[in-house]
């Protein structure tokens, strides 16, 4: 067939499904045991056919169909005897009428979930009929418990979760750390319809799984959120025992020696030995259950100690040897790592110190290496006192005198002297003489302004003056 075909066809198929599904009911009834569940069924528009009576038909299962309630007009309504409903069906309204055929059932049971047809008998289109599904819920029991197991490497069972009674069976979820597989749930149908579910928890167990944490989680559709049952596993084996307290320092004089036998075991321990491998225990020596306490080392201590320990499932053992030395073992310096750190600390910081020491330094020579900000005061020539040169004002009339109170180096600052600002000469200042336009040969000359001025014709291989000062 090709496509088209196939489509007219589906169509067909649909179009008759939906007249035959005229007769109108409610597709899922839940209910739970001992309630009273109603069962409505309607036939809106029957069109031209005539309605000539209504059966309602209970099918537990696909072979099983058992007539339960029927109405006829004319005869009424019959209700079959052998129905396992018997009793306990009626047709909601009395009496019955072929447009509302509904029914209800009291006290229901797990058993009574099924589907239920309600069918029509029409002339002349022939019988139509709809189907309600009971579903029956039960609200399960649920528990969970773990098993006490003894540690080996066989996987054994070792936490049990159970839910029973249940209508539709539960769901069962673990949550663990431990490294272990969950069993297939086993499912038990019972007599009254209910679910029996079981889920198992299988471990190899060890020493080390008692008392670890492993949760049962059981969901169901009664249940708004999954019930959560926490467990701790409890895991038996003999003790396991280990002797703490000897530093390889043991001398003799020490006072301050002893040994404590360390154990765990499940069940608890209840019996702690202690023995030595020569058989007799050092007379200094004194057991206080789990500890060995040394009043003074001696040689007699020169032996080794054997604590022993014993629970319901057997017993564990520890043995050390004690050497007593002549003398005290040298205090331990500290450790190679904290050396080389404290080394490294010490390094880093006087880095630092130097580092700071050194920018301190450069900036202080950078601030004496750069020129002066303001104009140093002119260097003078010294002279005796009978060619010293005398500076006088006409107006005043007095004589003035300047001397310098000690000798100083002479000094080239004519670079330095600008009335703006001031630059380093450049190599070609340096070489070049000094030079002015005023006459060489005089030693100086009077101003108009009234100031005398001193020549700069003396040489440099002497000395120089600075311009006049006026006072």
């Amino acid at each position: 067939m090709n496509m088209p075909g196939l489509l007219s066809a589906l169509f067909l198929l649909f179009i008759q499904g939906s007249l035959a599904q005229r007769v109108r009911v409610d597709s899922e009834v839940v209910s739970y045991p001992g309630q009273t569940v109603t069962l409505r069924c309607q036939f809106p528009n029957p069109g031209e056919n005539q309605l000539t009576q209504v059966s309602w038909i209970f099918e537990q299962t696909d072979s099983e169909r058992t007539n339960i309630a029927v109405f006829h007009p004319n005869f009424g309504a019959s209700y079959p005897t052998k129905s396992p409903l018997s009793g306990r069906v009626s047709f909601v309204t009395d009496p019955p009428n072929l447009e509302n055929p509904s029914i209800q059932i009291k006290e229901v049971k797990m058993t009574d979930e099924g589907r239920y047809i309600c069918e029509y008998a029409t002339y002349p289109s022939g019988n139509e009929q709809g189907v309600s599904s009971l579903v029956m819920l039960a609200k399960p029991k649920n528990m969970a418990n773990t098993v006490t197991v003894t540690a080996g490497t066989t996987p054994v069972i070792v936490a049990r979760c159970e839910s029973s009674n249940g209508r539709p069976a539960a769901t069962i979820t673990w949550s663990t750390t431990l490294n272990g597989n969950v069993t297939t749930p086993l499912k038990t149908d019972n007599p009254d319809n209910t679910v029996n579910i079981q889920s198992n928890y299988m471990l190899a167990p060890q020493p080390a799984d008692n008392g670890k944490d492993i949760s049962c989680m059981v969901s169901h559709r009664t249940m708004s959120q999954p019930e959560t049952f926490p467990m701790k596993l409890v895991v038996e084996y003999p003790p396991q025992v280990q002797i703490a307290g000897y530093d390889n320092n043991w001398y003799r004089g020490r006072t301050s020696a002893s040994l404590t036998c360390n154990f765990n075991g499940n069940p608890i321990p209840t019996t702690v030995t202690w023995k030595t491998l020569s058989g007799l225990m050092p007379e200094t020596v004194q057991v206080q259950d789990n500890r060995l306490a040394v009043q003074k080392v001696d040689d007699t201590i020169n032996t080794t100690f054997i604590c022993e320990v014993r629970n319901s499932l057997g017993y564990g053992r520890d043995q050390i040897t004690v050497f007593v030395r002549e003398s005290p073992l040298p205090m331990k310096g500290a450790s190679t790592g904290g050396i080389i750190g404290g080394i490294l600390c010490v390094i880093i910081l006087l880095a630092i110190i130097a580092a700071i020491i050194v920018m301190v330094r450069r900036r202080q020579r950078k601030n004496i290496d750069n020129p002066p900000t303001h104009k140093p005061p002119p260097p003078m020539k010294t002279y005796s006192d009978s060619d010293r040169p005398s500076i006088s004002k006409p107006v005043s009339g007095e004589l003035m005198y300047y001397e310098t109170e000690k000798e100083e180096p002479m000094t080239d600052l004519s670079a330095y002297y600008d009335d703006k600002d001031h630059h380093e000469p450049s190599w070609e200042d340096k070489q070049t003489p000094y030079h002015d336009d005023r006459d060489e040969d005089e030693g100086g000359m009077m101003g108009e302004d009234g100031v005398y001025y001193i020549s700069s014709s003396a040489t440099r291989g002497s000395s120089f003056m600075s311009p006049a000062v006026i006072v």
